[in-house]
């Protein structure tokens, strides 16, 4: 990155943790960033929004313990600054909303660094919408108040004017102020709130195990007590908080709550993680493949030279057909070149990688496995046809085996080869070792063997995982083999797809809560 003789230094709110609520114009400033600084509340999926180069470093406090004072904050921002980078600063929801961003800002001032602000999405809105309180609403208020709840219970002086905000707004929204619960809810009532005003405190708010528990001004303090509710937590005040009955939805979705840990490669998990979490779960992104180029591109090119020569192209998966046509476009060929050849597809997803080409595949078998495509060619009459199956380097050998019993020329050309990868195996297993895991979905038997060989030497301790939560293969032959690897296997769907797949979860899940 180009670098002024002085740096430029961003604000930047992230959110109150949806990674969803971050704003276009902060993941922009995270992708130029040099150095980013950010908070124990701001999202650590952001920075995966960062290069891979930018420095990250950690400031934000948890439990009353501060990594660097304010003031050490601000030395290292106009430092960093002076060396001409380009700083993010990151802080949960938004800077200028009890964030202590105006003080920074004075600071930068002062040193005469350049800076901008980048709003972010206040927890004090994005928290209730997520929990259905509206914090206005025409049939009960038009006012609403935003107050540290951080003060000090033993201060001699309030420097809130108690005895005007009590009555002073319809709807009153505290942040940072669980721990001093007791003291909030006594003072509004002192100054003539009345104690069965509707209350609520919502805990984690946007995330998915955020927590929301109700109660009235005078019994909202022993109501949080009793619920364990600890930070970060806001609480709401006002009538609006009896709508939460009607309105509620972020709860109430069909995944709420469960941790599912996608194993699939990341180049093919997103999909499958967007559904998940839009059905309301969190979702743990660990993949047992990695999809890489194989070793020599020789064979591939080989074919695609001679593709003249084929009857059938036959795909298993959507990275045979990635990496074809990347291979073909090197060669420099098109789909013109298909002219005349016949082309099957295991899968939706696979006849959907075509069809984005413009190609519809002369055979997309009912069930997506390999036998099912070798039972529906033969209908073809493959007797003497001379076909050609880009795939994986290593893999199920059922399909070419069958064709060539079939009288087919079969010739199975590595175009892609998977790979285990060896990151973030400490921070699953921490998570599995502490019960936060609830389900563990399998779409394919190398990611089953692979997540089996991750945790090498401890084979009889992840099987006892296995057995304390739901797992989820896509079809059986996922699901033999997690079973040969001694791992119970709980739903498969009818349909072995990710789109079936994921209803079987949801229903699964649905008929647990029955």
């Amino acid at each position: 990155m180009e670098k002024t003789k002085k740096g430029r230094v961003y604000l930047v709110g992230a959110g109150p943790g949806d990674p969803g609520l971050l704003t276009i114009k902060g993941r922009e400033c995270l992708s130029r960033a040099d150095v980013v600084v950010y908070d124990f509340l701001a999202n650590p999926v952001f920075l995966g929004y960062a290069r891979k180069e930018a420095e990250v470093i950690y400031v934000g406090k948890q439990g009353g313990h501060h990594t660097a004072t304010q003031e050490e904050i601000n030395e290292l921002i106009v430092e960093r600054a002076g060396r001409g980078e380009t700083v993010v600063r990151l802080k949960g929801g938004d800077p200028f909303i009890f964030g202590r961003g105006g003080e920074e800002a004075e600071e930068l001032v002062a040193a005469g660094v350049e800076f901008e602000v980048v709003p972010g999405i206040t927890s004090a809105i994005a928290v209730p919408a997520y929990a259905g309180i509206p914090l206005t609403h025409r049939d009960h208020t038009a006012t609403v108040a935003f107050i540290t709840g951080h003060e000090d219970p033993k201060k001699e002086q309030s420097s809130i004017a108690w005895d005007k905000l009590a009555t002073g707004a319809g709807t009153l929204v505290f942040l940072m102020g669980v721990g001093n619960l007791p003291a909030i809810t006594d003072r509004l009532m002192k100054y003539g709130r009345s104690p069965q005003t509707p209350a609520a405190v919502i805990r984690h708010g946007t995330g998915p195990d955020q927590q929301t528990v109700l109660g009235t001004l005078a019994s909202i303090a022993e109501t949080a007590e009793e619920a364990r509710i600890k930070p970060p937590a806001i609480i709401v005040v006002g009538e609006v908080v009896d709508l939460r009955k009607k309105l509620q939805w972020f709860e109430k979705r069909p995944l709420f709550g469960r941790r599912i840990v996608v194993t699939r490669a990341r180049e093919q998990a997103s999909g499958f993680l967007e559904k998940l979490s839009l059905l309301g779960a969190d979702c743990i992104q660990f993949p047992t493949i990695e999809v890489v180029p194989p070793e020599s591109w020789d064979p591939l090119d080989s074919a695609i030279r001679q593709l003249s020569r084929y009857d059938w192209l036959i795909y298993t998966s959507v990275n045979g057909v990635k990496y074809f046509l990347e291979r073909l476009e090197a060669a420099e060929k098109d789909v013109r070149e298909l002219k005349g050849i016949r082309i099957g597809a295991i899968g939706p997803g696979t006849a959907k990688a075509w069809a984005a080409r413009g190609i519809s595949p002369d055979l997309v078998p009912g069930e997506y496995r390999a036998e099912a495509v070798a039972e529906s060619m033969a209908r073809f009459g493959v007797k003497g046809k001379r076909i050609l199956l880009p795939r994986a380097l290593k893999a199920r050998e059922i399909l070419p085996e069958t064709l060539r019993e079939m009288g087919a020329e079969v010739d199975v050309v590595p175009a892609y080869r998977t790979i285990r990868p060896d990151y973030d195996v400490d921070r699953v297993r921490g998570m599995f070792q502490r019960g936060e895991i609830h389900m563990v979905t399998f779409t394919s038997s190398s990611t089953v063997t692979n997540f089996m060989e991750m945790f090498k030497g401890s084979e009889e301790e992840v099987r006892k995982w296995m057995e304390a939560v739901t797992v989820a293969c896509i079809g059986p032959i996922t699901a033999k083999t997690a079973e040969n690897s001694g791992i119970h296997v709980d739903l498969m769907p009818p349909a072995y797809t990710i789109e079936s797949l994921t209803d079987a979860i949801v229903a699964h899940e649905l008929k647990k809560e029955i």
